[in-house]
């Protein structure tokens, strides 16, 4: 017995693909850089290269992280470090909760893996044309932060 899928569904099911579509137009760059083993070691710096051809335009930059039910802590510390094509270089320390007092995961998650974006800049115009390089180190008190999967950067234009 085959189901049918009644005209009004179909419609939904179409404007949903399309704009899921439209709203990846806005995304300039997204990359993920995964965590061997599991375990973030304070050696590991991953970087993102950001090409910028754009310099009238605001955008927003998200940091994305997965962990695993396995992470110890309900927060991070992060530092982030940007440098501009002119050579400017700005290091920013970062705080962010990722599952609240009693241990409930913020962000989407399926099984023991909790996905989160997190808000680093607002509202940034890129005054160069060229490559920006930020770099991410986790700014926790040891040596090797278990239960981190991947962490991501996501720079995406702000429609006017």
């Amino acid at each position: 017995m085959t189901k049918r899928i009644n005209n009004s569904s179909f419609i939904l099911i179409l404007v949903s693909m399309l704009l899921s579509v439209s709203c990846n137009r806005d995304v300039v760059f997204t990359d993920f850089f995964e965590i061997p083993e599991k375990t973030w070691s304070l050696s590991d710096i991953p970087s993102f290269e950001v090409p910028i051809n754009d310099t009238l335009n605001s955008n927003n930059i998200w940091l994305m992280i997965r962990t695993g039910s396995d992470y110890p802590y309900r927060n991070i510390y992060l530092f982030v470090t940007a440098s501009t094509p002119g050579g400017i270089t700005i290091t920013d320390t970062l705080q962010y909760d990722l599952a609240d007092e009693k241990g409930n995961w913020y962000g989407k998650g399926f099984g023991n893996i909790h996905a989160l974006n997190l808000p680093y800049k607002t509202n940034v115009y890129f005054p160069l044309k060229g490559n920006y390089m930020f770099k991410i180190q986790h700014g926790m008190r040891i040596e090797n932060l278990n239960g981190v999967y991947d962490i991501g950067l996501k720079v995406e234009k702000i429609r006017k």
